[in-house]
């Protein structure tokens, strides 16, 4: 096996342990908010970014903290935070001011057990391999956090899939709303 099916094949098996009724219920409550504001460090960090343009491009009012141009959260926005680790000081710090605020906290983590994962009201866990390499993380040939980033995509995408179906955008309509300015 060459190393883009050594890559596939460790995806493939992270993917197979994502529980699918998770991302359902990850979209349909990201539905609710009228706000979407995401957050992580790092690789993680433009997953969430990503993830942002995509839900943008599905019509849901969506902010990366940090940004300068970046609202004040309220109690009845919702804040998605991504860490591999579920430990990152900073996303940790982030997750709990949003609580404070009275926001509704969704996770994506590699750590159930993770300070992160203990403060969310919704969690979409990837078993994949992070940079530390904790027991029980799925085994990977590749470095650092890759496997996490990029089943982490990939599950995003699927969450903004099931909320395309739901709010009816097909592929069209989420063009017309991406940038005409690049």
């Amino acid at each position: 096996m060459g190393t883009l099916g050594t890559i596939l094949s460790e995806i493939e098996h992270v993917l197979s342990e994502v529980d699918e009724t998770k991302i359902d219920t990850f979209a349909e409550q990201l539905l609710a908010p009228p706000r979407v504001f995401v957050t992580g460090e790092g690789r993680s960090g433009l997953m969430a970014k990503a993830f942002a343009m995509r839900m943008m491009h599905l019509g849901l009012t969506v902010y990366v903290v940090g940004e300068t141009t970046t609202p004040a959260l309220t109690g009845k926005d919702a804040l998605v935070a991504v860490s591999g680790s579920g430990t990152t000081e900073g996303t940790v710090q982030v997750v709990q001011q949003a609580k404070g605020a009275g926001c509704t906290v969704f996770v994506v983590t590699a750590n159930p057990d993770s300070p992160l994962a203990a403060l969310a009201a919704h969690t979409l866990i990837i078993p994949a391999a992070t940079k530390w390499r904790r027991t029980g993380e799925s085994a990977t040939a590749q470095p650092l956090g890759s496997l996490f980033d990029q089943c982490c995509h990939i599950t995003l995408d699927a969450v903004c899939l099931h909320i395309a179906e739901r709010k009816g955008i097909s592929n069209e309509i989420a063009r017309q709303r991406h940038t005409n300015v690049e």
